[in-house]
């Protein structure tokens, strides 16, 4: 056994200098003749063909064979250095393959620390924060991931890790598999699907002014703008400009929504061409939901192509398959609208024709019931003309006998020339004319004040002082029933502050505002009812109803992680 151990060969020392090639370690010196090995013999042979070293790679020489060399020891700074050096140049990237365990979330820094392991082995992996921060979807133990990354190895505890530059799930895509978790997380806050907190509002069927948010220079904008204004030329557009895609898309799209809400718009467009998945996730992005869900108008989206569905569509009050779409719904035809127009306003002028006849014929059968004073003066003037009739023929024939007279007398006269006697006939004739002037005088003078006294008898009895009455009176109605109106609505006002008050009191809001807060599991968004729904690790949101939160989406949110568990105790 002695001398098996003493005639050892040297090759564990030249094996340990291959191990980290021949450009790490210098060259060994060959002994002299006369030297002699510590536990060796003089007459050792060299090193038979089998037990040569392994060859380095072809670029390298050959190493010499020795027949002894000297031991090198290396301390442990110096072996992890090199060993770092090996490791770290021989795997600069490397894909593996393997299942999350460990994982806690980020840290205080935000940094990611897990373990990916298999059947055979573990290794530890790190994601810096910065990258953490582009990583689309949640990690979870147990799921299989396919990391990229270098290999890195720690001097002060000698322990290699994977560097982890970019991670993806295996199976699924990391924008699927991040698109399905946003869409669950939203949809369990009420953003989204059936159970969400505000149902999809009406789109306005004519707006005065539509704001949009894309790109300037986008093709969405001009097919937008085109369709719009060949539908009807007189809306008006406000545009945010804001970028669509690329890194920080997202707040410029989420600003661009909270700048147009701001304003007078009536309805705001997001909207933009069609594209990769990639080039529209700027859409799928957590920032442009909420952005579009706190609109304080009607949303429209309009994103990509009609096959293409985005986060923005689910949480938008409208959804349209393309940018003229869009338009298409928001801008009525002016021509048609114009036409309509024309309708609805012959038909208002046939329907105020209508009324103005019926209105007509109402006053004709109140005017025949209403007597007219021009019927009675017609009626005292009949009867004045008859009684000048009668008059006339009285005096006819009277005139008609003094007419004869006077003939006979005139011829007597020219038959005897009684000149004396004609010129007493003649006097006597006028006076009789003048008296019978006097009595017509006086019988006209009769008539028209009997006249005049049936028109003051017919001013007396005329309707206009009773429609006065019935106007004070219908003004005195009017009155009350104002009166009564605002009774009523104060009434109703008072009776809708009390319920107002009453389901304030009631709101889970309110008794969160009083320093209660509601827990719940970041992993599903499941309220912690009890001490066995947690875990050690499980990351908690506790919400706090702060600032006079009116929705539970508007309430302050702290992130705790369980660090223990106690036994129930007296609270």
């Amino acid at each position: 056994m002695k001398k098996r151990k003493g005639a050892e060969p040297p090759p564990p020392e030249e094996g340990q200098g291959d191990l980290f090639g021949t450009s790490l370690l210098p060259p060994l010196r060959p002994a002299s003749p006369g030297t002699k090995a510590a536990g060796s013999k003089p007459a050792a042979p060299a090193l038979p063909p089998k037990a040569e070293p392994v060859a380095p790679p072809p670029l390298a020489p050959a190493p010499i064979p020795v027949p002894r060399a000297e031991r090198t020891v290396l301390s442990v700074g110096e072996l992890t250095r090199q060993l770092k050096q090996t490791v770290e140049s021989r795997f600069p990237r490397v894909l593996v393959r393997g299942e999350v365990s460990s994982f806690r979330g980020a840290n205080a820094r935000g940094h990611w620390y897990f373990t990916l392991k298999d059947a055979d082995a573990s290794i530890d992996a790190k994601v810096w924060a910065s990258m953490a921060s582009r990583i689309r979807f949640a990690l979870r133990d147990g799921m299989e991931v396919l990391a990229e990354g270098s290999v890195d190895l720690y001097e002060p505890q000698g322990r290699y890790s994977l560097i982890v530059s970019r991670l993806e799930p295996v199976g699924e895509g990391a924008m699927a598999l991040a698109f399905e978790q946003l869409k669950q997380r939203l949809a369990a806050e009420g953003l989204i699907g059936d159970r969400r907190v505000r149902p999809p509002r009406p789109v306005p069927f004519l707006p005065r002014r539509i704001g949009v948010v894309t790109s300037r220079t986008g093709a969405a904008l001009q097919d937008f703008l085109r369709v719009l204004h060949s539908r009807n030329p007189r809306l008006g557009v406000l545009l945010a400009d804001a970028r669509v895609q690329g890194e920080g898309a997202e707040e410029d799209v989420a600003r661009a929504i909270e700048r147009l809400g701001r304003t007078d718009v009536d309805v705001i467009v997001v909207t933009r061409g069609g594209g990769s998945v990639e080039d529209l996730w700027t859409f799928n992005e957590e920032r442009v939901a909420r952005a579009i869900f706190a609109s304080p108008v009607p949303v429209v989206s309009a994103i990509g192509h009609e096959i293409d569905f985005t986060i923005a569509d689910f949480v938008a009050d409208l959804r349209s398959p393309t940018p003229s779409a869009a338009a298409e719904r928001l801008s009525p035809v002016l021509a048609d609208l114009e036409l309509t127009l024309a309708t609805q306003s012959g038909r208002l002028r046939r329907a105020f024709e209508r009324r103005v006849l019926e209105l007509r014929e109402r006053q004709g059968q109140l005017a025949a019931r209403l007597t007219d004073p021009r019927r009675a003066v017609n009626q005292q003037r009949l009867h004045l003309s008859e009684q000048v009739e009668a008059m006339m023929r009285v005096l006819r024939p009277q005139a008609r006998e003094h007419r004869e007279r006077l003939r006979a007398l005139q011829e007597r006269l020219q038959r005897a020339r009684p000149q004396t006697r004609l010129g007493e006939q003649r006097s006597h004739l006028l006076k009789l004319a003048m008296r019978l002037s006097e009595a017509a005088r006086a019988g006209v003078t009769r008539r028209r004040g009997g006249l005049a006294d049936a028109r003051l008898g017919l001013e007396r009895v005329t309707p206009t002082a009773r429609v006065a009455e019935e106007r004070a009176r219908v003004a005195k109605a009017r009155a009350r029933l104002l009166e009564l109106q605002r009774g009523a609505l104060a009434s109703a006002q008072t009776h809708f502050g009390r319920l107002g008050g009453r389901l304030d009191a009631l709101s889970p809001l309110k008794v969160m505002s009083r320093g209660y807060a509601v827990t719940f599991r970041q992993r599903d968004g499941v309220v912690v009812r009890s001490m066995g729904d947690v875990v050690v690790g499980d990351v908690l949101g506790i919400k706090l109803a702060a600032h006079g939160a009116q929705t539970l989406g508007g309430c302050e949110e702290i992130e705790a992680t369980v660090t223990g568990l106690k036994g129930p105790v007296d609270c």
